[in-house]
This record gives structure tokens, sequence and C-alpha cells, in this order.
């Protein structure tokens, strides 16, 4: 008799997990839920109540219902040198990070995989709204990680820095589902995680507020808010020039559009004062403090060395939008290694900046010291730090750190 093939869950005390892990089940598999504590530090959480305690003992009491075996891993260590520092050292350097895809990466299909695979599992299973497809090139299995069926809830941007190996021990049970039937499900078998409230924190951490955790560690510093112009001869480098193919731009014409501008003092003037160039991001409105402007006022561009924040005024502000992005070569990912382009080659993609973002058309060319993306219609708000993500219809094919 052939015996089951074994999953691990990450059981993280959601509806989402719980319904994975009853679908593994379902279809025949042997199925172990581990919680992941990955966070101790209790001063930072909003409110008094212990959200991984009361996540843990919800995760508990799902596998109980389930009659599966539970256990909790506690990867709070790695969770800080790899995902929590890397913050850090990100928002000091005046990028925005995204902790949820490095977490993705380095926690639930690194460390934690390497964990399940100590229990002998074949598998690993997580609550994402994504899929997994399977292909054959040149005779060889090649996996694709596919968009999940709920175009709202849809989290293939949180997974797109995944490779073939770790994608070659994914499931994601709840992928093709909307999330309606998940919570219907759930209730059918009376879970007691059906009418739980998504999670709004950082991955795993809980219930966080990213200044007040940023403030533990960058101090407040007192700096100036300038205005930029819209008017800057800096801005007109960045359009899409008229009538010439984007694969025929030549290298400096795409690094005028897809490198940030860098800004001085003298450019623009001075509207008011903030308490750390660290804790802004580009694309912000939130936070600023300066009134009678008339038009709201946008984060173009933070320089912490200096500690400056520039803005501009209006939503359609140039220094807010821009055509295309930059990625160098060692921060450039293929999922699908099989479609990866060589230098001098390019091709049309779609592809977005961020999680919920609607996907645009983008050419993608590589060139000798990186990739660069030129989209159809002008983006708003690209950071450096932040996450690009290129698509081929439903399917993530590679992702990139913007520089």
């Amino acid at each position: 008799m052939k015996s089951k093939k074994r999953v691990v869950v990450g059981l993280s005390g959601g509806v989402d997990s719980s319904v994975a892990a009853h679908l593994l089940l379902e279809q025949g598999y042997e199925v172990i839920g581990m919680f992941m504590k990955n966070w101790h530090d209790e001063s930072v959480t909003i409110s008094n109540e212990c959200p991984w305690m009361e996540d843990s003992t919800d995760a508990m009491l799902v596998a109980e219902k389930l009659g599966i075996p539970f256990q909790a891993i506690d990867l709070s260590e790695e969770y800080k040198d790899r995902i929590v520092d890397y913050m850090f050292a990100e928002y000091k350097a005046g990028r925005t990070p995204n902790p949820d895809i490095l977490c993705n990466r380095e926690i639930k299909f690194d460390i934690f995989l390497k964990a399940a695979e100590k229990l002998k599992a074949d598998f690993v299973a997580t609550g994402h709204y994504c899929q997994k497809g399977e292909i054959e090139v040149d005779g060889q299995p090649v996996y694709q990680l596919l968009a999940g069926a709920d175009p709202n809830k849809d989290q293939s941007y949180f997974l797109c820095q995944l490779n073939q190996s770790q994608l070659a021990k994914a499931l994601f049970p709840i992928g093709h589902l909307q999330k309606p039937e998940v919570r219907e499900i759930a209730k059918k078998l009376d879970l007691i995680t059906a009418e739980k409230k998504d999670s709004q924190g950082l991955c795993f951490i809980g219930k966080v507020r990213l200044p007040e955790f940023l403030q533990q560690q960058l101090k407040p510093k007192k700096g100036k808010i300038i205005v930029i112009p819209e008017d800057l001869p800096e801005f007109k480098k960045t359009q899409i020039p008229a009538g010439i193919e984007p694969k025929d731009y030549d290298d400096s014409l795409l690094d005028a559009m897809a490198l940030p501008i860098h800004y001085t003092p003298e450019q623009g003037k001075v509207l008011g004062e903030h308490n750390g160039a660290h804790y802004f991001t580009v694309g912000q409105r939130k936070g600023l403090q300066v009134g009678g402007t008339g038009k709201p006022l946008f984060v173009i561009a933070t320089d912490t060395q200096t500690n400056i924040i520039y803005t501009g005024l209006g939503e359609d502000h140039p220094g807010l939008l821009r055509h295309a992005l930059f990625v160098k070569n060692e921060d450039v990912h293929w999922i699908r290694e099989d479609l990866k382009l060589t230098p001098g080659e390019s091709k049309h993609y779609e592809a977005r900046i961020r999680y919920r973002q609607p996907l645009s058309g983008a050419t993608l060319i590589q060139k000798e010291n990186g990739l660069y993306v030129l989209f159809e219609k002008a983006q708003k708000g690209i950071a450096s730090g932040q996450f690009v993500a290129w698509y081929q219809g439903e399917e993530c094919i590679g992702s990139g750190t913007i520089f």
C-alpha cells in the first residue's frame, strides 16, 4: 500500500490556513499543523492583547478540531536576523522594504521548509491566495506561480521571490477559492477562526504599529521639508520620447528615465519640518503635517544622509510619476529561469510595483548592468527597495528589488 504524502501546514491562527489544512486532509494527505512564533517583543504591539499567544491558541484549537498533530516552532531569532534587521537597515538608508515578500522567501519557504523536512514532510502548505502550475520544459518539470482565483485577494505578488526548488515543495490549497467560500467552509466545520478578522500587521508579527516600531531603533531627528516645483528641467528627461521603440533607447536615455532623481535644497523652498527622513517613503501623503498648500503634498524623495524630505504638490506632480525603473543584476530574480533575458534582449510583460495594484503593460530590457522596466503608463510613487513583479497572463514570471 502506498504511504500518504506528508504536508506541514503553517497554521497562523487565521481562517485561510485553517481551511488549507482541512482541504489537504480531504485530499488524502497526512497533515501536521505548525505555528511559527516570529516575535517576542511585546512593547510595540498596539494593544495590551498578546497577538501571537491568541493566534497560537487558535491554531492549536483548529488542529485539535481537525484531529491533526500540532507543534509551535520559535523562529524569532532568524526572523530578527533576516527580516527585522533588514527592515531597519533599509529604512535607515532611505529605502522602502517589503517585509512580507522577504518573510515568504526567507522564513516560510526556507527556515520553516527546512523544519518541515526534518519531520520528513514532502511539502509545506500555506493559506496564500495563489496557485501552482506544473509544465514540462526540455523534459524537465517547471513550476509556475499563478494568481489566486479571487482577484481581490490574489497574493502571488508576495511570493514573487520564490525559486523553483521552493515552489516544488509548496502547496497552496485555497488558491482556487474565493474568500467568502473559505469563510463558508470554516463556518461549516465550526472552526474558531471562521469569523476572525484578517491580520493587518507585519508578516506573522501581529498587530505592530510600524512608525512606533521604527522609532525604537531609528531615533527622531528634525529636518527640512522642501517643495520642488513642477517645471524642474530634470523632469523633461524622464518622459517617454516619441517615435522610438523602447528596445532602441540608448543607455543614457534609459538611465534618465529609470534612475531616481537626486534633488538639492536649492531646487525648491522650505515648507516645514519633519521628525526624521527615515520615517517617510516616496508617494506618502500622511504625516507631513504641513497645511495651507492648496493641493495635497506628496513625498517625492527622501535623503537620509542630509535628513531632508523632498515633496511635490498634487498627485500629478512629475516627481511622483515615473515611466521606468531599474533593477541591478544581483537583484533580478526569475521564477521561470527558462525565460530569463540575456543582455540585449527585451520582452513585453505586465508588471506591478505593489500588492493589489492593477497590472500595467511594461517592456523589460536586459542590459549588461541590469534590467530596465519601462511602463506604458506612468507609475505613481516608485520607491527604492520595493519589489517589481512581472507577469504573463496569470503567471508571475519574475521579480526584482527596485534600485
